[in-house]
């Protein structure tokens, strides 16, 4: 009975420690007399004892390491610190295991390479702009470099540029600089706008002025020309009303029998009533001199008769 017990207590030591459970996300490698054997996948497994031994546990999800800055000098022999971040992946188990001895730190030192090699082509300025192309030169080189260890690349960032401080301070010193200069030619296109949309406005008004002032003598000359032509036109009307009455006067006196002595007198009168008038201008009749003419002889032929 107990020798049963033993044999039991024995099996179960056995077993139980040989029966694995693989999880999901990770493989095991195992190797049977110290050579690879199999990978096992997530799941159940067992394995010999004393012959089959697990000699690597790998996970296949994305790994994240974050490298420490290293020293690297640029082409113009500025010496900074650049610390990197490599997102990884294992796709072959075996060859992870036995591709390369302590694959990060084989990573680790292979980033310090290739980074020191890329910055070196470059110089400051493009150091500071170029993190796209360092990032993306830097994950195919190491991808194709980890290849045969069963890694993938798939992306690699700079973390951080960290210049030397006399650099920082030149750095700092030109950005301000710069800050200044586009706060200079802001506040100058600003004045400059201001004084174009002043000069504008007083274009403007200036045109207004004188476009009121055109329109203002425009109605003014026409009231004059009006007024004036008004004023003709009573002229005129009035000569014409006192011709027609001296011709109507006149045909009276023809038609009462009066000869042409009495009639050049009452022209005459007409005139003088004319000249007694509120007129400021009076229209001499072309035969003026025959009228005064004629008056000279009736008053000489008057004081004749009179002696």
């Amino acid at each position: 009975m107990e020798f049963f017990i033993i044999l039991i207590i024995l099996a179960i030591v056995l077993i139980i420690p040989n029966v694995k459970i693989v999880p999901q996300a990770r493989v095991y490698v195992v190797e049977r007399l110290g050579s690879y054997l199999t990978t096992w996948q997530n799941g159940l497994h067992f394995k010999i004892p004393f012959i089959d031994r697990i000699s690597n546990i790998v996970t296949l999800k994305e790994v994240v390491q974050d490298f420490p800055p290293q020293p690297v000098i640029t082409k113009d022999n500025v010496t900074m610190q650049i610390d990197t971040v490599v997102y990884l992946q294992i796709t072959d188990a075996k060859l992870f295991t036995y591709g390369v001895e302590v694959p990060m730190s084989a990573i680790e030192n292979l980033t310090a390479t290739t980074l020191r090699n890329l910055i070196g082509e470059l110089e400051l300025d493009q150091t500071l702009t170029s993190r796209d192309i360092i990032n993306t030169k830097m994950r195919a080189i190491l991808d194709e470099a980890t290849d045969p260890w069963g890694i993938k690349i798939n992306r690699v960032e700079v973390k951080n540029i960290i210049p030397p401080r006399d650099i920082q301070e030149a750095m700092e010193k030109q950005m301000r600089a710069e800050r200044e200069r586009r706060e200079k030619i802001l506040q100058a296109e600003g004045e400059k706008k201001s004084n174009i949309l002043i000069a504008e406005g007083e274009k403007e008004s200036a045109i207004l002025r004188a476009e009121a002032n055109r329109e203002s003598k425009i109605r003014i000359a026409e009231g004059e020309a009006e007024a004036m032509l008004k004023l003709k036109e009573a002229e005129a009307d009035g000569i014409r009303l006192l011709k027609q009455a001296e011709a109507d006067g006149i045909n009276l006196l023809k038609k009462a029998g009066a000869d042409e002595a009495v009639l050049r007198l009452k022209s005459f009168d007409t005139l003088t009533k004319m000249a007694d008038g509120q007129a400021t201008k009076i229209i001499l009749p072309a035969d003026l001199e025959g009228i005064a003419t004629l008056g000279t002889t009736l008053s000489e032929t008057l004081s004749k008769k009179d002696s």
